[in-house]
């Protein structure tokens, strides 16, 4: 049963974004794990998974799962613009084992409650008797997912077991604490409020390059402040910006991203190296 605080994980990648770079997945799952995460989750938004091919994300998933057994639960996104590249995805996570499975509804379609229903139960049973976790972030799929599909959902797939929940702000969060659901927070800055009203743990972005603020935020929310992380990184292309961090901490990792996502330019870089120095004196060893 998966608790407490994941990283919504990076993919190390290489050549300019087009190749995955294979020898840094293990030190970074070991940066993971000497903080303290329970876990994390490969290939979602933060781990630009809809831009890798099929190949590339099953590849990737392989790999964190190898790094993480016994040290993290691993959780693979499986989400596609298809269902035939998501059944195949969810199939694959749960052959090599992975902890859970995610899916984030399909982009650009608008799709009915009745298409929704058939896309997600494929993928849960692609996955069974693997922990199926739905996605909800509206802001990427186009759309939130109706509380009526998750409730036909719960009886249609046995291994259905809760949501990550990217939703702000908390008057759209808060209708995914169905009860019997176990809740993942994505946003940070609804982290405690979403453990206090009974979500399970969070999923959080800012995990992948800073775990033990998100760590912290998990045990003791009322001590957390993840706000000053959370507004600089966002000043920056994201998932490029996480990898400088990353590097700066001591991962053997490129800011390499997929395209059409940019890595960071020299003065951007320059900000974002200058204000490390002051919050992280020295790499982490």
């Amino acid at each position: 049963m998966l608790r407490g605080a994941f990283a919504a994980a990076v993919t190390p990648l290489r050549d300019a974004g087009e190749a995955l770079d294979e020898d840094a997945f293990a030190p970074y799952v070991d940066f993971l794990a000497g903080a303290g995460l329970d876990g994390l989750l490969a290939l979602g938004t933060t781990g630009e998974g809809m831009l890798l091919t099929v190949d590339q994300r099953m590849r990737a998933a392989q790999l964190y799962v190898e790094a993480g057994r016994g040290r993290l639960a691993v959780a693979v996104h499986a989400g596609a613009q298809s269902t035939w590249d998501t059944v195949e995805l969810a199939a694959h996570a749960s052959d090599i084992r992975a902890d859970a499975v995610a899916v984030i509804g399909p982009p650009y379609f608008a799709l009915d409650d009745d298409e929704l229903l058939a896309h997600f139960a494929a993928a849960a049973r692609a996955c069974e008797p693997t922990p199926f976790y739905v996605y909800e972030f509206a802001a990427r799929s186009g759309y939130a997912v109706p509380l009526t599909v998750l409730q036909r959902l719960r009886e249609a797939a046995s291994n259905f077991r809760g949501l990550k929940v990217s939703e702000t702000p908390w008057e759209r969060f808060t209708p995914y604490l169905v009860e019997g659901l176990d809740v993942f927070v994505g946003p940070e800055a609804l982290i405690g409020r979403g453990i206090d009203a009974g979500a399970v743990g969070a999923v959080s972005a800012l995990a992948s390059a800073f775990p033990e603020l998100v760590v912290a935020a998990v045990r003791d929310p009322a001590s957390a402040d993840l706000g000053s992380a959370r507004e600089t990184m966002q000043r920056f292309p994201f998932q490029s910006a996480l990898k400088t961090v990353l590097a700066r901490r001591g991962v053997p990792i490129n800011p390499d991203v997929r395209r059409p996502l940019r890595t960071l330019t020299d003065a951007e870089r320059a900000e974002l190296e200058a204000w490390l120095e002051l919050s992280l004196p020295a790499p982490a060893r």
